[in-house]
């Protein structure tokens, strides 16, 4: 199951700029670096994954990303040939996703971070399967498909 790295404190590269984890407490993840652009993607998939109208990512270096706490708690989705969707097995928060053609990547739900981001959004993606009841208020740019 690919995951972000497990390291030990002593082991971290450098202290997390921002930290995160699931809604239960559980997992708890450390950021060394600062996200990309949050992306919001309205996305059937998605939509479905959070239960909700879109879902908000940003994606940053794999190697920046240390399961602090609960890795024994982080199961994997695959819900797309190898798109792996991370999530608490406890509480069913979605976390992160990877990707086996960007092993180097990963790609952080920027919902689950604590405190406030620098990082804001891009773009809306995949707005040609926008929920009905959904309206999109700002002016990002808009892609009917990625």
């Amino acid at each position: 199951m690919p995951h972000a790295a497990t390291r030990p404190s002593s082991e971290r590269v450098s202290e997390p700029r921002y930290t995160a984890g699931c809604l239960c407490g559980g997992v708890k993840l450390a950021l060394s670096a600062e996200p990309g652009p949050i992306q919001i993607c309205h996305c059937a998939m998605c939509r479905k994954a959070q239960g909700g109208a879109f879902a908000t990512h940003a994606s940053m270096p794999a190697s920046a990303l240390d399961v602090v706490e609960g890795a024994e708690l982080l199961a994997a989705y695959e819900s797309s040939p190898g798109v792996h969707r991370m999530f608490c097995k406890r509480c069913g928060s979605p976390l992160f996703s990877t990707n086996a053609e960007e092993p180097d990547v990963v790609r952080i739900r920027v919902g689950i971070v604590d405190g406030a981001l620098r990082t804001r959004p891009s773009a809306h993606y995949y707005v040609g399967q926008m929920a009905n009841w959904w309206r999109i208020d700002d002016h990002l740019l808009r892609f009917e498909t990625e």
